[in-house]
């Protein structure tokens, strides 16, 4: 299958925040992941819209789901993909992040995928290398990916989410997939709520737009959609919940907290699931609300999108 030209012409090089978008982008986004999905859907999911082109998947931090994810997409579309399991590296042997980003970059691939625990990583190796970065999630900044994918599957249920009301639950603290949402949500016109214990809210949160609840049985009234959060173990140092125990019983997601919501209500998660702490298995299951496996196969097409119109301005580039 040969690539199309596209309507609009995507003005970017690498994608590492939600606020280097703006509407135009994101509809071309979801115009090219309709396309792949429905592609992905057949039993020839072949393209050649990057053949000859390098991907290089640079994983400082693991992730199986991301990473999977980000190396189906470019194979799909026939690039060669290398991935680079950093965290069993030269990192770990003292290398700098600088010194690493140019020695790969010496290799001449053409788009880095880029996750790391630090925020800024993926801007730093953009500006050090010269190469197109899509940022696959940084710190507690951004992953622009997931937020896509997200707001693409919302969208496919409604059209728009334009005067949707959406909630999202849990980690708000940590969480990078909050961060993408929220901006991308409130680009697009969607009324956002997030509901957490104070603990795992940012300083800032009334800098947001967002409404701030505590109590989840009056966050969820009338919500559109309700998206848990992963409890982000990792990223915490000492008592931000008192356990996993009681922060399902006040936060957690099930058929009987959100019945305030709407009654065709989406129930969405960015994986993977702590299932029986952040949501309930029998409404992570329910076809009825659950769009979770939805998320996963959009994000194939997401990223299939970006890689897609990444590389377009690549080859145009070097055609100039």
């Amino acid at each position: 299958m040969t690539h199309a030209a596209f309507s609009y012409d995507f003005p970017h090089r690498h994608l590492v925040s939600v606020a280097d978008l703006n509407p135009v982008d994101i509809s071309l986004i979801f115009e090219r992941a309709e396309h792949w999905r429905a592609v992905n859907k057949t039993p020839d999911k072949s393209s050649d819209a990057l053949k000859g082109m390098t991907v290089l998947n640079l994983f400082f931090e693991n992730s199986t789901r991301t990473q999977g994810s980000f190396e189906m997409a470019a194979k799909r579309l026939g690039a060669d993909v290398v991935n680079f399991a950093i965290a069993h590296s030269s990192a770990k042997k003292g290398e700098s992040l600088s010194d690493t980003a140019r020695n790969l970059a010496a290799m001449q691939p053409d788009i880095m995928v880029v996750r790391h625990s630090a925020t800024g990583a993926p801007q730093f190796l953009a500006e050090r290398t010269g190469l197109s970065v899509i940022n696959a999630g940084d710190g507690m900044h951004q992953h622009p990916t997931q937020g896509l994918l997200d707001v693409f599957t919302m969208n496919r249920h409604w059209g728009s989410v334009g005067g949707r009301r959406i909630l999202i639950v849990g980690d708000i603290l940590h969480s990078r997939v909050a961060r993408s949402n929220i901006g991308l949500l409130s680009m697009l016109g969607a009324e956002i709520r997030v509901c957490a214990p104070p603990t795992l809210l940012p300083t800032d949160i009334d800098q947001w737009g967002v409404d701030v609840f505590h109590d989840l049985s009056e966050a969820v009234i009338d919500c559109d959609a309700v998206m848990a959060l992963r409890q982000q173990r990792e990223r915490m140092s000492g008592g931000f919940i008192p356990s996993g125990r009681e922060f399902f019983h006040l936060f957690g997601l099930s058929h009987d907290t959100i019945k305030r919501a709407k009654p065709d209500v989406l129930v969405m998660h960015p994986g993977p699931m702590n299932r029986g702490v952040e949501i309930h298995t029998k409404l992570a299951d329910d076809p009825k609300h659950s769009v979770i496996m939805e998320q996963v196969e959009n994000g194939v097409a997401v990223r299939m999108a970006i890689l897609e119109l990444i590389g377009a301005n690549i080859r145009k580039e070097a055609a100039a």
